[in-house]
């Protein structure tokens, strides 16, 4: 049946830190010295990203002239692309290149890519920057893809599971993560939007490729404290196997024609030998792979397209449980979108006096996201997980799905008040006569902006940080990355899924009298828009609470589970296999 599993020598250069035994990890490797690293990359990396992407649309109907939709469908699907390649880059880092390398070459690609737009808003003649500019949006897109679904599961890779110091540190290494990447963002949105809008967008755009210049000297440096994983050749080879085993013995059960399951597992010489899963009830059909039939119990190895272990059958069920929750949060991203787009035109319509001689940019006001994160994430770490602990005795105080189903209502909330808000603007330019007068500001202060801010922040810290410790913990140890690029991809295609909203909407309105979001917003029904995405998140919420209902949380030997969705506490690992 199973060939045997040949030891190897351990490098610890390109070995997961659970997986060693305690007198073969190097301590000087690995923990918050390794991964202070590259928390500092990433918080270089969204200063640059924030930095364009806050105040795109302003660049897109200002200085290249398009229509607020147009410039809005463009913003969207730049994001949405930027967001879909890490599926791309995850494969490759997971397959063929490791992690750091990956990293490597895609923050280098991302810096080029920078320096290209800065070029484009400057010494590029100008009736050829659109398409430079353009293009260099897209470079940046491609380097995205291979740093962003790589960088947060390297770092999380730095803390050793079977090391309680390290562990505990790791439990809330997502909420400091987040908090750290906020935090450089925030700081891109009100810096380098200030100087985009009153300096030139050269200067914006040059600080941005400095940020990233130094990102990549700061990863460099830490190279000597990292812990690497050795790429597993690709994981869909796996999850293949699995489909294919079980369809080849789709008429065999345990009970007629077995000779029993395939507990054991192989891998080729060399690979990461993952912990052991407890067989699941869910997707029964696929335990069909790894029935053992009298063909394989003649064989001395096992065709792994015939015969699956127990551990690679479950991993693939693994994958199954997140995909509808992976459709279920969609709506969510779709509405965060609107952060960059309609957020942002709204207040440039509004009064940004502060003070006699300084206008708040209006792009500025995504930094209140980001402050209401800086703010939130600690008071939830620190006050509502000992709260909910003792009202639950859960050790992270809620479940991982229930704090992203808190998450979503936000959002929900979210939408009503910017509509609430929107009617107010325009009911405002209606009273003083402004209603046909789109560059005019309206006698409404722009800080009635401030609770939908602060509500896509609330939201945020719930659902965002919630999905990536969820794709993280629930995916199966050598499609870490892919797991990383999948919860990446939700912001990608909720980017292309409020671009369809925009377009059926249009296409409604435009047949029953005026489009909803024209270019004069104080003609337009953007408060409509807002309402419909609040509607259509109340279904996708009623949706969501029906999947994580059914949802089952990896289960893993050697590890006493609390209960379901709790924080699994190690009692002893003790057969670790290499």
């Amino acid at each position: 049946m199973d060939a045997p599993v040949t030891p190897v020598a351990i490098d610890n250069d390109h070995q997961n830190p659970s997986k060693l035994l305690p007198s073969q990890k190097n301590t000087s490797k690995g923990g918050w010295n390794a991964a202070i690293f590259v928390i500092f990359v990433e918080m270089a990396e969204r200063f640059a990203f924030y930095g364009l992407a806050g105040n795109l649309i302003t660049y897109l109907t200002n200085n290249l002239g398009q229509p607020v939709a147009a410039a809005a469908k463009n913003v969207n699907t730049w994001v949405g692309v930027s967001s879909i390649f890490p599926l791309l880059g995850a494969f490759v880092a997971d397959s063929y290149l490791g992690r750091f390398k990956t990293i490597l070459a895609s923050s280098s690609i991302y810096f080029l890519g920078m320096v290209l737009l800065s070029l484009s808003v400057s010494v590029i003649p100008t009736h050829s920057r659109k398409p430079v500019f353009f293009t260099a949006l897209y470079i940046l897109a491609i380097g995205e893809g291979g740093h962003k679904p790589c960088v947060q599961t390297f770092a999380a890779d730095q803390f050793d599971e079977t090391n309680p110091e390290e562990k505990a540190a790791k439990s809330s290494f997502f909420n400091w993560w987040y908090l750290g990447i906020v935090t450089g963002a925030s700081v891109a949105i009100v810096v380098v939007i200030y100087l985009q809008d009153n300096v030139s967008w050269a200067a914006g755009f040059g600080v941005l490729a400095g940020s990233l210049a130094v990102a990549l000297a700061l990863f460099l440096i830490g190279m000597k404290k990292y812990r690497k994983q050795r790429p597993a050749g690709s994981p869909f080879t796996r999850v293949a196997q699995v489909f294919v085993a079980a369809a080849r013995k789709w008429r065999l059960t345990e009970s007629h024609g077995s000779r029993g399951i395939c507990c054991e597992d192989d891998r080729v010489r060399g690979q990461t030998m993952g912990p052991k899963l407890v067989r699941t009830n869910q997707f029964r059909f696929l335990d069909k792979a790894m029935i053992i039939d009298n063909d394989d119990a003649m064989r001395k190895s096992r065709n792994p397209w015939k015969l699956c272990s127990l551990n690679q059958v479950e991993e693939v069920k693994l994958l199954l449980r997140l995909i509808p929750i992976w459709v279920s949060c969609l709506m969510f991203c779709a509405v965060i979108t609107q952060l960059h787009t309609f957020f942002t035109k709204q207040g440039s319509t509004m009064s940004r006096s502060l003070g006699p001689n300084f206008q708040v940019p209006p792009a500025a006001l995504q930094s209140l996201v980001g402050l209401t994160i800086l703010i939130a994430v600690p008071v939830y770490d620190c006050v509502f997980v000992p709260i909910a602990r003792k009202l639950t005795k859960n050790p992270t105080g809620i479940t991982m799905l229930q704090r992203i189903g808190i998450g979503l209502f936000v959002s929900i909330l979210n939408m009503v008040v910017a509509g609430i808000v929107e009617t107010a603007r325009v009911n405002t330019a209606r009273k003083h006569g402004l209603i046909d007068t789109p560059k005019a500001v309206i006698p409404m202060s722009i800080w009635w902006l401030l609770p939908q801010y602060v509500l896509t922040g609330i939201g945020d810290v719930f659902t965002i940080i919630g999905l990536q410790e969820l794709f993280y913990d629930q995916m199966p140890e050598e499609m870490r990355s892919i797991g990383a690029a999948a919860y990446i991809s939700i912001v990608g295609i909720g980017s292309f899924v409020n671009t369809g909203i925009i377009s059926v909407v249009q296409m409604i309105s435009s047949k029953h009298g005026k489009e909803w979001l024209g270019d004069n917003l104080n003609r337009s029904n953007l408060n409509y828009f807002y309402w419909v995405l609040a509607g259509l998140s109340a279904i996708n919420l009623c949706v969501y609470m029906w999947i994580s209902s059914a949802f089952e949380y990896k289960k893993v030997e050697g590890y006493d589970e609390i209960s379901e969705g709790k924080e699994l506490e190690m009692e002893g690992y003790s057969d670790v296999r290499v």
